[in-house]
């Protein structure tokens, strides 16, 4: 991986982690997610007239990730609804990357080199690890611990899908912004059956939220699409979950969280696992 690739995933991971912290802050998570999202598809209609269309035969992995992420937002906000940010995120990242490290080989022909499998051991270890250390300090996660697996394989699922699909569209920045837009369609649409008439009220009061959250979202999933056509996805995905360690940094500064020995040690194995993928 080439040092631009690797500064623009990390530069993601770190987006990534602000926008989910964001979300996870305000009172109302599914108004919140929500805002964030539609700021994200508005964003990305209005960059659509000034990017090339995607080739066809990516039409049908577009819908299908779209779907997907309309799976990935339910999850994520039930799995919010039912714990903290630093018992789901953990578990939702770290679980993810080493599903695709297992199946990238067999569906996209990329096979990994022993230093970049002892990288996304590390990392998905290291993320697992703040998980554990997390749940025995805060018990009755049950429910955010299942919620959270199972957006693990969304994540995982839309990793892979993309992976193929924006390498077929030869516009990963059109790949996206219809994905972002369709998504905030299809999350609108949701919004208007379960809570009608709630979401004008609240994106009043929460401008910010729209567009720091969705600039942040839009970001930090444009740099992850564009490293999948330079990078092995696996590699890409792995690094990405780097967004730990922002998530944690946050959750000390911002939230003030405190962060024992245990999780630190869990953190610089992360750490390793990123600067040992730089290196392979």
């Amino acid at each position: 991986m080439s040092s631009l690739v690797v500064s623009a995933v990390l530069l993601g991971a770190l987006l990534h982690a602000s926008w989910n912290a964001l979300v996870k802050s305000r009172s109302d998570t599914f108004l919140a997610t929500v805002m964030v999202a539609v700021g994200a598809g508005t964003m990305a209609a209005l960059a659509l007239p000034f990017v090339a269309a995607p080739h066809a035969a990516s039409w049908a992995y577009i819908g299908v990730s779209t779907a997907v992420q309309l799976a990935y937002y339910a999850l994520l906000i039930a799995a919010y609804r039912h714990g903290d940010m630093s018992h789901a995120y953990p578990l939702m990242r770290g679980s993810a990357p080493l599903m695709v490290a297992l199946v990238s080989g067999p569906l996209l022909g990329e096979h990994l080199g022993g230093q970049q499998w002892l990288a996304i051991g590390c990392i998905c270890g290291g993320i697992l690890a703040l998980f554990f250390i997390t749940r025995a300090q805060h018990r009755g996660a049950e429910r955010a611990t299942v919620f959270a697996l199972l957006n693990a394989c969304m994540i995982a699922a839309f990793t892979l899908i993309d992976g193929i699909g924006v390498r077929k569209s030869g516009s990963p920045l059109a790949y996206t912004m219809w994905i972002y837009m369709l998504t905030a369609i299809g999350l609108l649409a949701w919004t208007a059956r379960t809570r009608p008439g709630e979401l004008a009220g609240y994106a009043r009061k929460n401008v910010g939220v729209m567009l720091v959250g969705g600039a942040a979202s839009l970001g930090s999933y444009s740099l992850a699409v564009w490293a999948m056509t330079k990078a092995p996805v696996a590699t890409v995905a792995a690094l990405r979950e780097t967004s730990i360690l922002f998530a944690v940094a946050i959750a000390m500064l911002v939230l003030r969280e405190k962060v024992g020995a245990r999780r630190l040690a869990a953190i610089a194995l992360v750490a390793f696992g990123a600067v040992a993928m730089r290196l392979a």
